[in-house]
């Protein structure tokens, strides 16, 4: 599967990423983010959200499992941190959540793969080194499924503009 690699070295360069990401989004298609605590995937979902022109405050849905906001389209963020099995997904409504014609952003998505469709966008975000200053991050952004496939030249494309693509 193909994978384009980002290296940000701001909170703020994390969520252009995003927003670079943004118009290639359609309804149904899904996000899945893994990365140690503090690594950025709220963030990521921040910058997503704003360039969808969600106007609310969008925070980590950790306690909540999940929140949803309307912009360009419907966002759905889960956290999926919490979950033992990936089963739970089922009780969490996510079989409905992703029949709603909504991007769906799932922090902790390795989670749950068994509960979804096998075509996503993964993004790993990765700590940078101990020698890096702390806000430096490398996503691996791996195109999963044949319709990421397909996005190939395009997502490169738009990240092009973003810091240090490879």
């Amino acid at each position: 599967m193909p994978v384009l690699y980002v290296h940000t070295s701001s909170v703020d360069s994390t969520q252009r990423v995003a927003a670079a990401l943004e118009p290639l989004l359609g309804p149904g298609d899904v996000l899945l983010l893994s990365g140690d605590l503090g690594a950025g995937k709220t963030a990521f979902v921040q910058g997503l959200a704003k360039a969808m022109g969600v106007s609310d405050r969008v925070t980590s849905p950790t306690f909540t499992l999940a929140h949803t906001y309307q912009g360009r389209l419907r966002l759905h963020h889960l956290d999926v941190y919490r979950f033992t099995h990936a089963s739970e997904a089922v009780d969490l409504g996510l079989p409905e959540l992703l029949d709603d014609d909504a991007v769906v952003a799932v922090e902790w998505g390795e989670l749950i793969l068994s509960e979804l469709s096998q075509d996503f966008l993964r993004i790993r975000i990765h700590l940078g080194l101990p020698e890096d200053p702390a806000d430096v991050r490398r996503l691996e952004i791996e195109l999963v499924g044949s319709s990421w496939q397909a996005r190939h030249d395009a997502v490169a494309r738009a990240l092009g503009p973003c810091e240090e693509v490879a």
